[in-house]
């Protein structure tokens, strides 16, 4: 019975003669339009500067065409590959009463010639083809992507922007620390609160004071770094903030559901309900698949072997949940899933644990994402009390 969503078939009967299909291959500096229309022998290309006002009077400019052949039009859908673009095209064509979806980038099957001709015209081509085949509710052809509204976009960003804060961050001490070492000085701390002014108490083993080259570098290092720091506690104070005022809205009363399982903190909370529980997945493989926690096999005539990872989901949840897991371990190691851990890896083996530790991050997954969705509880962990 097919899910109302999945996204690897249209389960929407097509009917190609009242429907115009479109494809487009968006770059920074131009898109290129390919389209079946009904009636219509031609199969038309156009290319357009990035504007969607100009491919909105395409669309309707090919409707007209369509209706002059005698042939009435109920839908229009358009589809282009997920990339740098995002979704607002979709969701501007979607307000204008075009049926618009994003395709899976990887979902597409491309030559596996070692140097095959790639243009714009063959890639509308491949996508039109691709397209037409997933219209049909045929699988195999392509996968859309799921078009986030535009506040779900926006509730990932201040997660997001704390990630990259917290590696300028490290980036920063590093760098200074790698500047002080080259000097002799190993003892320096760049991140107390008044790091500017033990600058001057600094000096080599040679005894000489810092050049003045340098000291300037550094004052300029530290001054940028308390700059990054204020930053991420303005995220983190906001985010409580939002939290506090509105404990029960939407994702916030399942950001503080999942922050009670003792060894969840609320940034990692954060961060899985914005990435992964919030999303309308099919089932516990689609969670798993997501995060990118599947297998990858290699399986020829009598050859058996395992690629490892896959690694074709959301990145920032795979880099998330492994050191969770581990975590889990130390906070819930009375819990089934721990108990699973511990007789599997009773051989003390480093490439036993190593390859355990994926398989519970991913069991790991699928329970919190039914802990927070269906309230299932989880055997044997540990809550914080409520509130």
């Amino acid at each position: 019975m097919p899910q109302p969503n999945d996204l690897s078939r249209s389960l929407v009967a097509l009917d190609q003669n009242s429907t115009i299909i479109a494809v487009v291959e968006l770059s920074q500096s131009s898109w290129l339009v390919g389209g079946m229309l009904p009636g219509i022998e031609r199969q038309p290309c156009k290319k357009l500067e990035p504007s969607p006002e100009r491919l909105l009077a395409v669309l309707h400019r090919w409707r007209d065409e369509a209706v002059k052949a005698d042939r009435i039009i109920t839908r229009i859908a358009l589809a282009f590959e997920a990339g740098r673009d995002g979704f607002w095209l979709a969701r501007w064509l979607a307000a204008r009463g075009v049926e618009a979806h994003v395709i899976h980038p990887s979902s597409v099957a491309v030559s596996r010639e070692h140097r095959r001709a790639k243009t714009d015209r063959l890639d509308t081509e491949l996508l039109k083809r691709g397209f037409l085949g997933w219209l049909r509710g045929e699988r195999g052809h392509c996968s859309m992507v799921r078009v986030p509204t535009l506040a779900e976009e926006d509730a990932k960003r201040p997660n997001r922007e704390r990630e990259c804060l917290v590696k300028e961050r490290t980036r920063l001490v590093n760098r200074m620390k790698g500047t002080l070492a080259r000097l002799g000085i190993r003892n320096s701390r760049p991140t107390l609160r008044k790091a500017a002014e033990h600058l001057a108490a600094l000096y080599t083993p040679e005894g000489s004071p810092l050049p003045p080259n340098v000291a300037a570098e550094l004052e300029r290092d530290i001054a940028r770094l308390g700059l990054v720091i204020g930053q991420i506690k303005q995220i983190e104070a906001a985010r409580r903030q939002r939290l506090e005022e509105e404990p029960e809205r939407g994702r916030h009363a399942m950001i503080r559901q999942l922050a009670r399982v003792v060894g969840i903190g609320i940034e990692t909370a954060d961060m899985l309900v914005n990435e992964v529980l919030s999303r309308p997945l099919r089932d516990r493989r689609a969670v798993a698949r997501y995060a990118g926690l599947t297998g990858a096999p290699d399986e020829s005539g009598a050859k058996r072997r395992e690629q490892g990872l896959a690694k074709a989901g959301n990145a920032r949840v795979r880099r998330g949940m492994i050191p969770l897991a581990w975590r889990f371990l130390r906070f819930q190691n009375n819990s089934a899933l721990a108990r699973w851990y511990q007789a599997r890896t009773a051989d003390r083996r480093a490439g036993t644990r190593k390859t355990m530790i994926v398989a519970l991050a991913r069991k790991l997954l699928i329970a919190l994402w039914r802990f927070v969705t269906t309230g299932e509880t989880m055997e044997g962990v540990v809550l914080r009390p409520a509130g």
